[in-house]
């Protein structure tokens, strides 16, 4: 994985110092990925998320590459593509171990989940599911672009994490691979089992082919390294005690040498099972919150997910390259249900009586179209011209008594671009830039609120806003073995407007003057860089970011309704990784560290004065790993230190205490398949979720223990 340094400018030059070192040690660096066949040098990968066909390394940029065999070992300790990614990048914050990502970052930000560049957020009302849309075994590799960039359009504030699914069969006739395997906590409770069955084939018959997949997992509940039931979130929805379905499709045709056409299909459900109640915990005591059998009300917590995508690519269409997609996404997010004071209403049912959920479901389409060339008569620059545009609309609904609690709501945006990249100097310096003008509208439509906000008739309208965001940077290599850049890049975001449109609960409120949908755009500011050596290879990168106006959702206790304070937002950050080949034959150590701090003007007053919390920042991180691949056997020893941090203005009680867990994997290629072994939190260490351990210090239901160890034993087959 690609070192990385960022920082403020109150400590620019030390961390420039730091890095100026780490340089002169001949530290370099390469990506997550490492396939049987050797390293997989990032610099020389087409990152597609980029919207260019260059390789990295004319990129101003920071990215990784988790490929195939790499996710697929990271996926056999955790399970999913996010805690893939969490255990893999130091400045990715620890999970939640929970369906809900909320409160996930990456570099202090949240990231733009995507599959094959297909947005899977949410925008309009974010139910946060977006880490859990497609299953890791129809994933080939995984794309990190880390700092705000709009190159994706909306959403990615911290940065871009794009699942490329596989591709079509290289070679004529049929072929494939299958999956099975089974893991239990370390105590093998029988409700503790959980299981896994994945098949996918692919035929090609010259110009057409055909893949299709199945997968299906059953989890059974979660254990801490205590022995006690991880306590169950059955309102914002759970992994544990679920099961999930996902099938896959690939059709293509290659109508000539240089023009292509794909359609990828997928859906994805993943719902719990509502085998189990939650037994409150006791922060006094230090007491999580456990579980016990129990029947629930109303529907389990669930995400379901489909897409549909056309893509037409043509890499000769008049000197240059073409790709056109073509999209459809509809999701649909069950919460679980309580009898809280917002359902209630008393035409409906008593007061305190009334049993709710609520359901968020969204339906996008949209289209992504890019065209690139070098451009004659001046060699070495190459433009990309693009258009993306975008229809969102999302409502929020009350599954038990079918009222509507956020409206439906439609967000239009339309965003032409260009990127352009002049290489000089015999490809040793590349000078890069370019800008998205975002054209947005939000329309809704009159509305009552609840009964709970006092059944207020809201008047409809349409606000909007257009936005040109910028990007710039240069890399320089100085030599075959250093690679220097620094870059500029805007993204941006707009606040959760659904949490708004519902809270309303005064009289005379029109959507165009009440609903302020101006973007939050964040800027990062990056420099790096990249050696490699011999046997060593590491980067190193300096960042800092900054948001003027915040995107914070504030609850005004005068008028009970979330207003969105625009505060200045400050992150930097240092971020250093390396790795080497020992000279024990086969055997890879590697590296790395984040440092993140991020402050906030919670006083309007122009500068920060306080920092960011828990639910906002991840906390600083040291990573090492031990890698072996020598002929059929791979194994890999990691280990993630999750450093102590407090928290300047915050509530005391929500400081963390940091802790360490260790995972390890083996993997051996015997002729009726690959056998794997892995072992997910080594040491059974028990500790306290991230999320949990930093904020809500009052609340004894969501005081939520991380797992003890998992044993996970499978067989993988290919044919």
């Amino acid at each position: 994985m690609a070192l990385r340094t960022a920082s403020a400018a109150r400590v620019r030059d030390v961390h420039l110092a730091a890095g100026a070192s780490l340089i002169a040690l001949a530290f370099g660096t390469q990506a997550f990925a490492q396939t049987k066949s050797g390293p997989t040098e990032v610099s020389e990968l087409v990152i597609t998320a980029a919207r260019t066909t260059l390789p990295a390394s004319a990129l101003p940029m920071t990215v990784d590459i988790v490929d195939a065999d790499t996710l697929s070992q990271q996926v056999s300790i955790s399970g999913s593509v996010v805690d893939a990614i969490s255990s893999l990048s130091p400045s990715f914050s620890p999970t939640r171990q929970k369906l809900s990502g909320s409160g996930e970052t990456l570099r202090g930000r949240s990231p733009l989940f995507a599959i094959n560049g297909i947005p899977q957020s949410t925008p309009i009302r974010d139910g946060s599911r977006d880490g859990f849309t497609i299953d890791p075994f129809f994933i080939d590799h995984v794309e990190l672009i880390y700092g705000s960039n709009a190159l994706q359009g909306i959403g990615a504030t911290g940065g871009v994490v794009n699942q490329v699914t596989v591709g079509p069969p290289k070679e004529d006739g049929l072929s494939g691979r299958v999956l099975a395997q089974v893991s239990s906590d370390t105590r093998f409770h029988g409700d503790g089992l959980g299981w896994k069955t994945a098949g996918l084939a692919g035929y090609r018959a010259g110009a057409f082919d055909a893949t299709l997949g199945l997968a299906y997992e059953s989890r059974g509940a979660f254990y801490d390294g205590r022995g006690r039931r991880i306590g169950v979130d059955n309102t914002q929805g759970e992994i544990q005690d679920s099961t999930s379905t996902s099938i896959f499709g690939r059709f293509g045709w290659q109508i000539d040498e240089s023009l292509r056409i794909d359609l990828v299909a997928n859906r994805f459900e993943l719902k719990g099972d509502g085998d189990y109640v939650i037994v409150a915990g006791d922060r006094t005591k230090n007491r999580p919150a456990s579980s016990m059998r129990g029947t629930i009300q109303g529907r389990p917590a669930a995400n379901r997910v489909e897409t549909l995508s056309v893509a037409v690519t043509d890499d000769d269409l008049v000197g240059g390259d073409l790709t056109a997609q073509f999209f459809y996404n509809r999701s649909r997010d069950t919460f679980g249900g309580d009898r809280s004071a917002t359902f209630q209403d008393a035409r409906l049912a008593p007061i305190g009586t009334l049993f709710d959920q609520s359901s968020n479901q969204s339906e996008k389409m949209g289209a992504r179209i890019g065209y690139e060339r070098e451009i004659p008569f001046v060699p070495g620059l190459n433009t990309t011209f693009g258009l993306d545009t975008m229809k969102d609309r999302t409502e929020q609904s009350l599954i038990q008594t079918k009222r509507a609690w956020v409206p439906p709501t439609q967000f239009q945006s339309i965003a032409p671009f260009v990127q352009a990249n002049l290489a000089l100097l015999d490809d040793r310096l590349h000078l890069a830039g370019g800008l998205r003008y975002e054209s947005v509208t939000l329309k809704v439509s009159d509305y009552t609120t609840l009964a709970s906000y006092g059944s207020r008739a809201v008047g409809g309208g349409d606000p909007s806003f257009e936005a040109t965001l910028l990007n710039g940077g240069i890399v320089v290599k100085p030599t075959q073995s250093l690679r220097l850049y620094a870059s500029y890049a805007e993204g941006y975001t707009v606040p959760d407007v659904g949490r708004i449109l519902r809270g309303v609960n005064r009289d005379g409120v029109d959507v165009d003057s009440f609903l302020d949908i101006n973007p939050v755009v964040s800027d990062n500011q990056e420099i790096g860089a990249e050696w490699k050596r011999g046997p060593i290879e590491a980067t190193a990168a300096y960042f800092w970011s900054t948001s003027k106006l915040g995107q914070l959702l504030v609850l005004n206790p005068a008028t009970a309704v979330y207003d969105v304070q625009r505060q200045r937002v400050e992150i930097e950050g240092l971020e250093l990784n390396v790795t080497a080949k020992t000279p024990v034959p086969g055997v890879t150590a590697s590296a790395g560290y984040a440092k993140l701090k991020g402050r906030a003007d919670s006083n309007g007053d122009g500068s920060t004065d306080i920092d960011l919390d828990g639910a906002n920042i991840s906390p600083d991180r040291f990573n090492f790993a031990l890698s072996y691949q020598q002929g059929p056997l791979a194994a890999r020893l990691q280990s993630q230190t999750y450093l102590q941090r407090s928290y300047e203005g915050a509530d005391p009680r929500n400081n963390f205490q940091g802790y360490t867990l260790v995972d390890a994997t083996v993997r051996y290629s015997a002729p009726v398949g690959d056998v794997f072994f892995s072992v997910q939190n080594l040491f059974d260490q028990q500790y306290l979720s991230y999320s949990s351990d930093t904020s809500n210090p009052a609340d004894n239901l969501r005081y939520f223990a991380g797992r003890g160890r998992v044993f996970t034993l499978g067989l993988e087959r290919r044919f």
